[in-house]
């Protein structure tokens, strides 16, 4: 993740030009006579005039920026046309602290410039602006106009047009299309002042000073305020994101369901990390909805509770360890076997060849047992250094806790961080070769990305044989607000190699023991309708559990307004057939600004 928000906003300023509008330029100016900001906006999202100078635009400042790497002000026209499609803001970028007020009308010369937040390799849509000014104030105290409302009736159901085939999926050509398209309304409002009136917050307030709300708020509602993300079809229309032209240490600590009341005023920006932002001149209240910690239900003596749990980088330096105790503890009621990702290596990031994790588990162990819970035993195998992915130097890795007073773990020499385990049948069962062990770890599909933990658990006689994942990462996929539509999910096709993976050896333990208690969860990285469910799911070997639940309690994470699932636990036959399980989503952190982890916790009860 980037830096605080005044490093994310200068990093809109090392975008790149688009490549199809750079090398236009007029031989002369265009003057103030003809030349309005709805021209130099046009009808598609890259303006007709990019690369050109323009002379005398008219506007008035609506607002300023003066933090950050990029400064400047957005300034918008008092005699709009009568083109929905045109919008009547910009930004002009000054580089400096700009010497004009809100209020001022003024008017500029300078170059029309369409840049990339986060580059062109991104692929996100492009910003128009006006670079290189020169502006003169023509009086001050004049009224700005009103806001544009926006609000569930403005914003359109479809979200985004079919990008041009002839232009590799881009939608930046094409006429905007304001009452038919979400992306393309905002779009048409680009550098305008906007507002939204007592907004529900669907992401709380990150790291940066950043929360998303909904306009729509009935659109996907969760059960506890946020909007589901539950198909790729269901992008959630409604969502924007709120940051502030003020101070950060004033900006609103919310939590989903959350309310701002009253208007939340400001200019339409759009950046890398988000798309479409109104940055609030004028915030709302924040008006608390009361939300708390979930806590789930105690397994019997007679169920086994299975957890799986992302700690996030968790390292021994880090002070959250009394919180994700508790959590365990008192959140999650202590299960049998906690599948954790994200433990980290004795040092952390520091990469000097350490790959030993055992202080940082030792250490949560600790914590555990003063947290009033169990004396868990673990297991795990340290990865190659550096060979695993995530932070450099981390060494993450999956790790099995598990409760030796309700639980026993089958210890089967041969497992180490090269050495692929395999399946035999002893006695008419399937048994591993190796417990702890991990899936093929040579395979090209686990290239930079942890591999599998296979272990062999016996609880009250029978064997149930558990796989702790932590699939490749969604980075370097295109977002939702992309030019390209649909978006390339380019890192998926890792995943469904280390899908068709996992599937596989649960087939060879499904082929020797039909009925064998399996089960395969972590960080999947990817939704329970995405292919990487399918081809985990493959043909009935296993099946994702959060199915279980109502469409509005399945996520266990929030992403830009988005609450949607990550974390699975998929059961095999013998456990989905006998249809005495329970699955808890326990939110404990996705929906709180004061996460210890981005990711929430998944519990299974049953009975094998």
């Amino acid at each position: 993740m980037p830096s605080r928000s005044s490093a994310r906003l200068a990093a809109l300023t090392v975008a790149a030009v688009c490549s199809a509008t750079s090398a236009v330029v007029l031989t002369s100016p265009a003057h103030a006579d003809s030349m309005r900001i709805h021209d130099v906006q046009g009808t598609t999202r890259i303006s007709p005039l990019a690369g050109q100078k323009v002379t005398d635009v008219p506007g008035i400042v609506t607002a300023t920026r003066t933090y950050g790497s990029s400064k400047g002000f957005w300034m918008q026209d008092a005699t709009p046309d009568d083109n929905p499609a045109t919008s009547e803001g910009v930004f002009v970028f000054t580089s400096s602290t700009p010497k004009v007020a809100v209020g001022d009308s003024v008017t500029v010369t300078g170059t029309v410039s369409e840049y990339v937040p986060g580059g062109a390799s991104s692929g996100n849509q492009s910003l128009t602006e006006i670079t290189k000014p020169v502006v003169t104030t023509v009086s001050s105290g004049n009224a700005v106009p009103a806001p544009v409302v926006v609000d569930r009736r403005s914003v359109p159901d479809a979200y985004a047009p079919e990008g041009d085939t002839a232009a590799a999926g881009s939608i930046n050509g094409l006429t905007l299309d304001p009452s038919k398209y979400a992306l393309d309304y905002y779009e048409s409002l680009e550098g305008m002042d906007v507002q939204v009136a007592d907004a529900r917050v669907v992401t709380a307030t990150d790291p940066y000073s950043e929360l998303w709300v909904t306009v729509k708020p009935r659109e996907h509602r969760s059960h506890r305020g946020g909007t589901v993300y539950g198909s790729y079809e269901s992008q959630n229309t409604g969502r924007l994101q709120i940051q502030s032209l003020g101070s950060t240490a004033d900006f609103p600590k919310a939590n989903v369901g959350d309310t701002l009341e009253g208007a939340t005023t400001g200019p339409l920006d759009f950046n890398q990390f988000g798309g479409y932002t109104l940055v609030a001149s004028r915030l709302g209240t924040l008006k608390s909805a009361g939300l708390e910690r979930e806590t789930t239900q105690k397994q019997s003596s007679r169920e086994l509770a299975v957890a799986t749990y992302n700690v996030e980088n968790l390292d021994p330096s880090d002070a959250t360890f009394d919180q994700h105790a508790a959590a365990i503890v008192h959140n999650l009621q202590s299960p049998d076997i906690v599948s954790l990702e994200e433990i980290q290596d004795n040092n952390g990031a520091k990469d000097d060849g350490t790959v030993d994790a055992s202080g940082t588990v030792n250490k949560l162990i600790d914590a555990i047992v003063a947290a009033g819970g169990p004396k868990y035993d673990w297991r795990s195998i340290n990865p190659v250094n550096d060979q695993d992915g995530g932070e450099p130097g981390g060494n993450i890795r999956q790790v099995f806790l598990f409760n030796p007073e309700r639980v026993s773990f089958v210890d089967r020499a041969g497992g180490d961080s090269t050495t692929a385990v395999g399946v035999t049948k002893v006695h008419g069962k399937a048994q591993l070769t190796a417990s702890p062990g991990r899936i093929d770890p040579a395979n090209a599909a686990w290239a930079n990305s942890r591999k599998p933990l296979a272990g062999e658990f016996v609880f009250r006689g029978k064997t149930v044989f558990v796989i702790g994942n932590h699939l490749n990462s969604k980075g370097g996929d295109q977002g939702l607000t992309s030019q390209y539509q649909p978006p390339v999910r380019s890192s998926e096709v890792q995943r469904h190699a280390q899908a068709t993976e996992v599937n596989a050896f649960v087939k060879d333990i499904l082929s020797v023991q039909k009925n064998a208690n399996v089960i395969a969860l972590g960080d999947m990285n990817d939704f329970e309708f995405s292919e990487t469910a399918q081809i985990l799911e493959g043909d009935g070997e296993l099946w994702s559990a959060i199915k279980s639940l109502p469409r509005s309690e399945r996520y266990t994470y929030d992403y830009q307004g988005n609450q949607q699932v990550l974390d699975q636990i998929l059961v095999s036959p013998a456990i989905r057939r006998g249809c005495d399980f329970e699955y808890d989503s326990v939110h404990i952190n996705s929906e709180f600004n004061d996460q210890i982890s981005d990711h929430d916790p998944q519990v299974l009860r049953f009975r094998p």
